[in-house]
């Protein structure tokens, strides 16, 4: 597949339709590999990737149960079941992160929450290409104070989504996509000024 088809037909695979096998340790360490090619402004690399399989997907469904009693602990038993079930069905989540530093002041916070969210589109693609498939989940587990805390993640740090990876359980159908004209324009410089 070539780089402009897997871009074209990159879909994204809710967790539900993914089952195994997902990417072996190689495959995990190229997609990886691909992310490390995303731009990086100031050589920052921001990007922080916890791979979860086996057992751990487990655990990180009861730390979404957690994090979920934290903020509601009146919530009823079926959102308490569906966060325990959450990481249950792709055989391979990735937690993406960002860590931010302030070290280079020409590197601000979003620059480098850009080159993760860029790193993460390569992951995807690279997935793609080798015949997996893939979503990217993001939601209040990504921006909860105790799952960040079990990923090491200060306030400014960010999770930048939950990479799900596997083998889709039946061909994806293609998903109308918008027009890129529609959100284009020609730049042709600035008025002048009213005198």
């Amino acid at each position: 597949m070539s780089s402009i088809d897997s871009l074209m037909t990159r879909t994204s695979v809710p967790p539900k339709l993914l089952t195994d096998p997902g990417p072996d340790d190689a495959q995990i360490d190229g997609f990886l590999a691909a992310g490390m090619r995303a731009p990086d402004h100031g050589a920052m690399q921001p990007w922080r990737f916890h791979i979860v399989r086996g057992a751990a997907r487990a655990r990180l469904g009861e730390l979404f149960v957690e994090a979920l009693t934290k903020r509601d602990p009146a919530a009823p038993a079926d959102a308490i079941e569906k966060e325990r079930l959450r990481t249950s069905f792709a055989p391979v989540a990735i937690v993406v992160c960002a860590k931010i530093s302030e070290a280079n002041p020409n590197v601000p916070p979003v620059e480098q929450i850009v080159t993760t969210g860029a790193a993460v589109q390569n992951v995807l693609t690279a997935a793609h290409a080798a015949g997996f498939g893939a979503f990217l989940a993001t939601g209040k587990n990504a921006r909860d104070p105790h799952v960040k805390a079990a990923f090491d993640l200060e306030e400014q740090d960010e999770i930048i989504g939950f990479l799900y990876i596997g083998t889709p359980r039946t061909p994806q159908s293609e998903k109308p996509r918008p027009d890129p004209k529609t959100f284009t324009t020609e730049w042709t410089g600035l008025p002048l000024a009213a005198e």
